[in-house]
């Protein structure tokens, strides 16, 4: 029989994978909603489809947070659903406030005080935590620069053109930039709580080494796809009204910044917050 410990903190790392896809997912498509080129339901629907399809396209950043940010001999059950409850928490607690937080911030802190506390600072992993670094860099400057570049490159190439014929153009470019921002979302948050999975399964004996089994994929995959349909909708109707509102030549400039910035990490293994890149991005354009 499986450790009850082994069992929570399973249970702990869906719960999280939840609380992601309700919080967290609506934000990679509600620049879609504040510019008016989709309706709260359509960008949701959208969002719930194409983070299931990303969060199938690898296992690279899985990897990284499931060993490559602290030994795994230093950690048993117990430390990880310490981690775990401490991110949920935070994360509910956050968004029962309107903090903007990053659960991917959350998980990698959890696990590292949960590792810290465990074993000191020698269970820490150089190379994963140089990808970390390296994640923090591409969310706070990446999408920036991409974003306010590619939106001089836009205004130029359209500076004849009328702003209606502008704006309907880019509503309809705007229909593939949040699809690609919603898939690259689902490439790197849907891939965390899958590493968690499989270093819970590693830890209990139930893999002999660490590879991501296909049903760990699935079940990630679509507790994430269905906490965006059940909860995104409210959250994006409500960031799309209050947000500062953009044109869609803006939306999509920063869509196709946060896209292409967390593809890149996301096939390098490389976990960042996809929140801050988005962010990033709109204050780019």
């Amino acid at each position: 029989m499986p450790d009850l410990t082994i069992i929570l903190a399973f249970l702990l790392a869906l719960a999280f994978e939840f609380v992601n896809g309700w919080t967290d997912a609506p934000n990679s498509i509600a620049t879609a909603v504040s510019t008016r080129a989709l309706s709260p339901r359509v960008a949701v629907g959208m969002a719930a489809s194409l983070n299931l399809l990303g969060a199938l396209s690898g296992t690279a950043v899985a990897t990284t947070i499931g060993q490559g940010i602290v030994k795994t001999e230093a950690l048993d059950g117990l430390t990880v659903a310490s981690a775990l409850i401490g991110v949920v928490c935070w994360s509910t607690l956050a968004w029962f406030l309107g903090l903007p937080t990053s659960e991917s911030h959350g998980l990698i802190a959890g696990l590292t005080g949960a590792g810290l506390a465990s074993g000191g600072f020698s269970v820490l992993q150089a190379e994963g935590w140089k990808k970390v670094g390296l994640g923090l860099l591409l969310s706070s400057l990446s999408g920036f620069i991409l974003a306010f570049f590619l939106m001089g490159l836009l205004l130029h190439l359209t500076r004849r053109m009328r702003p209606s014929r502008i704006r309907a153009r880019f509503g309809r470019f705007q229909i593939f930039s949040v699809a690609f921002m919603a898939f690259s979302h689902g490439s790197n948050d849907g891939q965390k709580t899958m590493g968690v999975m499989t270093l819970i399964l590693f830890l209990s004996g139930g893999i002999k080494e660490f590879k991501v089994p296909l049903w760990v994929i699935f079940l990630s995959a679509a507790t994430m796809a269905l906490a965006t349909a059940l909860g995104g909708w409210r959250i994006v109707r409500t960031i799309g009204l209050k947000m500062t509102k953009l044109t869609p030549i803006h939306g999509f400039a920063a869509e196709m910044s946060s896209a292409i910035t967390i593809t890149v990490a996301s096939h390098f293994g490389i976990p960042l917050s996809t929140t801050h890149t988005i962010g990033t991005s709109i204050m780019g354009v």
